[in-house]
């Protein structure tokens, strides 16, 4: 691998930024590519593939084999509520591979025996995110109902473009969140990408079936996501 190659996947692993070295398997030849980067068109849906399963793989374009050896960063969810779902979330996300965070400035909740081998921050986020920002990695899991805690770290999320956004409460709830998040400046096509009510519509009644829809759609967010530019000739 090429010297100047090898430091810019250290700098992407450091700036959690999903890269894919792209290798000629005749020549030898490899260049990175960043998730975002322009491609040309034969690399395109093969590259866009590839970031979103996380998987290497070998691919034929313009009459040539190369190999994408894939690195992505790993996916994050930060839930902001320690509630009973989010106890049992972060189990089950823990065990389908997401770093997860629990924070909750309400100390009666956020205890750790409730939360036994769970990183668990018992401080309000708009503290705890100053300390350790979100990313365009990460899952953000909003489930305290309360505005005063739910709302910062929402429009936190959509600005710094974190690939999955949800918050629980009825329709109405998130009727009146979307209306409040508006009053501060939030604009229509990020309101739009909030999960609420949150989880795909499984029919979930018990909290563990909540926090089953809920890790359900972060996966198939994190899938399905769009990759974009993939035009352009890199």
């Amino acid at each position: 691998m090429d010297a100047t190659n090898l430091g810019q996947l250290n700098d992407a692993r450091r700036a959690r930024r999903a890269a894919i070295l792209l290798t000629d398997l005749e020549t030898g030849d490899d260049s990175v590519v960043l998730e975002g980067d322009s491609v040309s068109p034969s690399f395109g849906l093969a590259i866009q593939a590839a970031f979103r399963s996380g998987r290497s793989t070998s691919i034929e374009a313009n009459g040539r084999r190369y190999f994408l050896n894939v690195h992505l960063p790993p996916a994050h969810i930060v839930v902001i509520g320690a509630v009973h779902i989010s106890q049992i979330l972060s189990q089950m996300a823990s065990l389908a591979g997401f770093d997860v965070r629990i924070i909750d400035p309400r100390t009666a909740f956020a205890t750790p025996e409730r939360f036994l081998g769970i990183d668990l921050t018992a401080d309000w986020p708009v503290d705890a995110l100053k300390v350790r920002p979100l990313d365009a990695y990460t899952a953000l899991v909003a489930v305290t109902h309360d505005p005063k805690i739910d709302d910062f770290p929402i429009t936190e999320a959509l600005r710094i473009g974190c690939f999955y956004v949800g918050a629980l409460g009825s329709r109405k709830t998130h009727a009146a969140r979307l209306g409040r998040l508006r009053a501060e400046g939030v604009d229509e096509a990020a309101l739009a990408r909030i999960s609420g009510p949150i989880g795909l519509n499984i029919g979930a009644a018990s909290p563990a079936e909540i926090a089953v829809a809920i890790l359900a759609e972060i996966v198939h967010t994190l899938r399905t996501r769009e990759i974009s530019p993939t035009g352009d000739n890199k």
